[in-house]
C-alpha cells in the first residue's frame, strides 16, 4: 500500500496529510497542523523543519508532495512561504522522501474537478472522499488535497505504463 505525506506550507500553519492507497481508493491516516512558533525567522523555521521530521518519522510515508509556490501579491508574503516550503522539503529529502511538487491549481482540479475551487469545497471534497466525520481544518484539508492529488496522479501514470505495453489496444 502506497502512503504519501502531503504538506500544506505556511509561516505561521504547516498543515500535513497522511493518505493511503488502498482498496481502488485513497484512505486516510492522519492529518493536522503544525503550529509554527518563535520569535526569530531561523526560530520559526527551526520549528517547520522539527515538526515535518517528526511527522514523518511517526507515520512512515512512502512519498511526498508539496504545494508550489505561487505569486503573491506581497513578495514578503511569498519570500516567508518559500523559506516555509524549503526547510520542509530538506526534512522530508533528509529523511529518504522523494517529494513531488504540484500546483494549487491541479490540486484543486484533481480532487474538486475545478483549478479555481474554494478552501470551504476542498474541505467538503476530503471530508467527503476520506469519510471524515468532520470537515478538516483549511490547511490540514489542503495537505490532505496535496497527497491525494499525488496519489491520482501515481495511479494515472500505473495505468498509462501498463497500456504503452499494449498493441492497437491489445495487450501484448
Amino acid at each position: 500500500m502506497l502512503k504519501v505525506l502531503g504538506i500544506d506550507p505556511g509561516s505561521r500553519f504547516t498543515g500535513y496529510g497522511v493518505v493511503e492507497w488502498g482498496g481502488g481508493k485513497p484512505r486516510y491516516v492522519a492529518s493536522g497542523c503544525i503550529r509554527v512558533t518563535g520569535e526569530t525567522l531561523a526560530e520559526r523555521l527551526r520549528c517547520i523543519y522539527l515538526g515535518v521530521t517528526q511527522v514523518v518519522s511517526m507515520y512512515a510515508p512512502h512519498e511526498a508532495a508539496i504545494e508550489q509556490v505561487f505569486m503573491a501579491r506581497n513578495a514578503d508574503s511569498a519570500l516567508k512561504l518559500g523559506q516555509a516550503r524549503g526547510v520542509a522539503i530538506l526534512a522530508m529529502a533528509e529523511q529518504g522522501l522523494q517529494v513531488a511538487e504540484y500546483s494549487a491549481k491541479k490540486v484543486k482540479q484533481s480532487v474538486v474537478g475545478k483549478g479555481n475551487a474554494e478552501k470551504w469545497q476542498v474541505q467538503h471534497m476530503m471530508q467527503a472522499m476520506l469519510a471524515l466525520e468532520a470537515k478538516p481544518q483549511a490547511d490540514a484539508a489542503d495537505a490532505l488535497a496535496i497527497a491525494v492529488c499525488h496519489l491520482h496522479t501515481q495511479q494515472s501514470l500505473m495505468r498509462i505504463g501498463s497500456v504503452s505495453g499494449s498493441r492497437r489496444g491489445r495487450m501484448r
